[in-house]
């Protein structure tokens, strides 16, 4: 997806990948084999590629994808359901050990692209949830199998799932664990935005690369806004809120907006 001279480095055994280009960081969550179904060593790769991008400021955005056609992410790896997930005390050590991974993904401050074709199912479609945006091929199929394995889905993922497309689709996906495709989970918010298999990497980069031109400071002021309002208004931190405000407001890429607006040119920003 990105140009062949950006470098690629391993993480979890070389199950998950990490590479930038300009402004652009690549995650890519590769187990083909398994459809990229995700192991608990995965979570912790993934964990530490976002510490990386987190810090780098080279890095504006971020774009998640599945390697090879098959997949984005079809769940979870279950071959590793019997050791670590059969029963609930495992459960609970299973959901500590990936809750780190998970953690930092909620609490990236960096906007998140979601580049899906294939499956996108169970945890896959969790991982998606979770950031924050999802463009997908029209070959793209998305479920949560759990009432099949007779598993509950975790409660912040039933609850991102409500805030995208409302409790009526939510219990409809969830009751009769069926697969919906592209063009449905676009109709009813689930996706961003559908497009064709071979339009996707050029729309995917063209809406990353538009973030990432645009100031730092403001995109990070939108993504801690949004987020707080959805949460209950009694765990809002708008105080927080308010600091992000005032950061714009008295950054020097706020100058630089304005100058670059009197000049008609286009901005430089540089996070400060």
């Amino acid at each position: 997806m990105l140009p062949e001279h950006a470098v690629t480095r391993e993480f979890a055994g070389g199950k998950m990948l990490a590479a930038k280009d300009d402004g652009i960081g690549l995650i890519t969550f590769n187990q083909p084999e398994k459809r990229n179904a995700m192991s608990m060593e995965m979570w912790t790769g993934l964990g530490e590629i976002l510490d990386e991008f987190k810090d780098d400021s080279s890095v504006s955005v971020v774009v998640m994808t599945g390697a090879g056609n098959k997949a984005f992410v079809s769940g979870a790896d279950i071959s590793q359901f019997e050791k670590n997930r059969n029963s609930a005390d495992a459960q609970r050590e299973y959901d500590r050990a990936t809750g780190v991974g998970r953690n930092k993904l909620n609490a990236f401050t960096k906007p998140v692209i979601a580049r899906i074709r294939g499956f996108c199912m169970g945890g896959g479609l969790a991982i998606a949830m979770a950031t924050d945006l999802r463009i997908a091929s029209s070959d793209s199929q998305f479920g949560i199998p759990a009432a099949r394995l007779s598993i509950a889905y975790a409660p912040e993922a039933v609850r991102r799932l409500i805030d995208l497309v409302g409790p009526a689709h939510a219990r409809m996906i969830l009751y009769t664990a069926k697969r919906i495709d592209a063009a449905e989970a676009e109709r009813i918010g689930l996706i961003n935005r559908k497009t064709t298999e071979d339009d996707l990497n050029d729309v995917v980069l063209d809406i990353a690369r538009s973030i990432a031109d645009n100031a730092p400071l403001s995109v990070a002021a939108s993504k801690l806004t949004i987020n707080e309002l959805l949460k209950d208004e009694s765990q809002r931190d708008m105080a927080a809120v308010q600091r992000q405000v005032e950061i714009c407001f008295n950054s020097a890429d706020y100058k630089e907006g304005r100058t670059a607006f009197m000049e008609k040119r286009p901005p430089r920003f540089t996070g400060r």
